[in-house]
């Protein structure tokens, strides 16, 4: 039995997305891997599967896997790039779409300029909620990695998240770092790791080291994470623009109790078929 997919990208941020609403399948962690392989599968960061959503004032449901076979909650590259596919497959014909995924209710827009919009929801920094074990309320918290620790700001945007603030992030190891922090035992579903250099209000760099992926190109998740942290910090305005290695991306974020938004361009890579 042979599925269509689509590969696509935002900023990098790579993904196979396979349409569950027409067809039929359910891959299991060994494919999820195989097909992951950038030397003998597709290659990717995530793996989208598209299915008929369970809330009826859904439009779909979106099902999201890392490359190592193990399922995430979140990706908001990902949520924007689903957008973009489900409306190229005809899946459907409305611009303004509500999706759930398993952390939490998105929305999306298409825009006119080819860029898409997805709402991430309420970010949640209670450390319970990423989750992050701590002792008492804090913005950051020292981790021990070895021989050094490190200041983290610890989000959930449905998926966990630790924010560093760094000089320069062309001088981080992201490898290392983020790698150290997924056994460690204060975040116990590992965590993507966003090493933020802020250069004004307006403006940062980012590199992130995604659980199960490594570093990627873009991380748009990561990309919200970031804000927040910078605005719980007062190092940013309610809108910033974001450089991640694989490109820009616009955040906006108005405080507590608000929604993040996320906006940025997608692309089309190719399509094809694979043996299930």
């Amino acid at each position: 039995m042979k599925l269509r997919f689509t590969k696509m990208h935002g900023l990098g941020n790579d993904f196979m997305i396979v349409d569950l609403v027409t067809q039929r399948g359910d891959p299991t962690p060994e494919q999820i891997r195989n097909w992951g392989d950038r030397r003998t599968g597709v290659g990717f960061d995530q793996l989208l599967l598209a299915l008929p959503p369970d809330d009826p004032t859904a439009d779909f449901r979106l099902r999201i896997f890392n490359a190592d076979g193990t399922e995430a909650e979140q990706c908001g590259n990902g949520a924007r790039c689903f957008a973009r596919f489900v409306v190229g497959e005809e899946l459907t014909v409305k611009r303004e779409l509500a999706i759930e995924t398993t952390g939490g209710r998105l929305e999306t827009v298409l825009l006119d300029n080819g860029h898409v919009r997805v709402v991430m929801g309420v970010p949640e920094t209670d450390p319970a909620a990423v989750p992050f074990e701590a002792d008492g309320g804090s913005l950051s918290y020292p981790v021990d990695l070895g021989d050094e620790s490190v200041e983290v700001t610890p989000v959930s945007m449905g998926n966990p998240h630790a924010v560093v603030f760094v000089d320069n992030v062309a001088d981080v190891d992201v490898e290392g770092i983020g790698g150290a922090f997924q056994d460690h035992e204060r975040f116990p579903e590992r965590v993507n790791v966003g090493f933020l250099q802020v250069v004004d209000r307006r403006f940062g760099r980012l590199r992130v080291y995604e659980r199960g992926a490594g570093e990627t190109q873009a991380c748009g998740s990561g990309a919200c994470a970031a804000m927040v942290a910078a605005r719980l910090h007062e190092r940013f305005d309610e809108r910033a623009k974001i450089s991640l290695p694989g490109g820009k991306l616009r955040v906006e974020w108005q405080g507590r109790g608000a929604p993040a938004t996320l906006s940025g361009p997608t692309e089309l890579v190719y399509t094809g078929r694979i043996e299930l």
